[in-house]
């Protein structure tokens, strides 16, 4: 059976997560790939269109 009991070398919860943590959250991901596309499409119109 596991064993599922807190070990004493486990990291507190309170402690603060730092800007990689915040990064890997799928949302903020999705976010920010829309926003990196739109500004990707905006550049390549002005580029080539105009």
């Amino acid at each position: 059976m596991l064993d599922t009991t807190q070990s004493d070398a486990a990291a507190p919860q309170n402690e603060p997560r730092g800007c990689l943590f915040a990064l890997s959250q799928p949302p903020l991901m999705i976010f920010l790939a829309v926003i990196g596309c739109l500004l990707l499409m905006a550049s390549l119109h002005d580029l080539l269109l105009l």
